[in-house]
């Protein structure tokens, strides 16, 4: 025979296992929250670094030593250009992909050799699909962050501000 002690325990028990499954959909939805703020945050970052790669190619190539303009060979090249009697460097260090977390990047190839450019191996939908800065207006909409492809175009960057580098962050 049951007493009333028993079936209280029973609602105690029912009780605590609705808090227990309350409390885990709340920790859930909190990590899914942070985990998106945390890739957003990595996507600014990316956003930030492929700028600085691909102005640092930009230097290499403007000041390339005599008529002919060239792009760097490899990535490190714009650590120290040794092109000219006091080496010029462009980056102060290869940055890691955000994304991915290595030092690893696609490179877009100019047509006449060389680096023009970098892009994420990351998989995945990018969050951001639109406010970019007016450099990167092409970036809108794209499907993958193999589609950020971060390139110096020597024309692009006369139109967009004549005389000086562009930046389109700021810094």
């Amino acid at each position: 025979m049951l007493t009333g002690n028993d079936k209280q325990s029973g609602y105690t028990f029912l009780g605590l296992l609705l808090v227990i499954m309350i409390a885990g959909l709340v920790l859930a939805q909190a990590g899914n929250t942070w985990s998106n703020l945390r890739q957003r945050e990595r996507e600014q970052e990316l956003l930030k670094v492929g700028d600085k790669i691909r102005e640092a190619i930009g230097n290499y190539y403007q000041r390339s030593p005599g008529l002919v303009k060239q792009y760097p060979r490899t990535l490190e090249a714009l650590l120290r250009d040794d092109r000219f009697p006091q080496p010029q460097r462009y980056l102060r260090q290869l940055y890691a992909d955000p994304l991915t977390g290595i030092v690893n990047w696609g490179v877009l190839e100019a047509p006449s050799g060389g680096i023009m450019g970098v892009y994420s191996l990351a998989p995945g939908k990018p969050f951001k699909q639109r406010n970019f800065p007016p450099l990167y207006e092409s970036f809108e909409k794209k499907k993958l962050y193999t589609e950020w492809m971060f390139a110096y175009l020597p024309e692009a960057d006369a139109q967009l501000n004549p005389g000086q580098s562009n930046n389109p962050y700021g810094f």
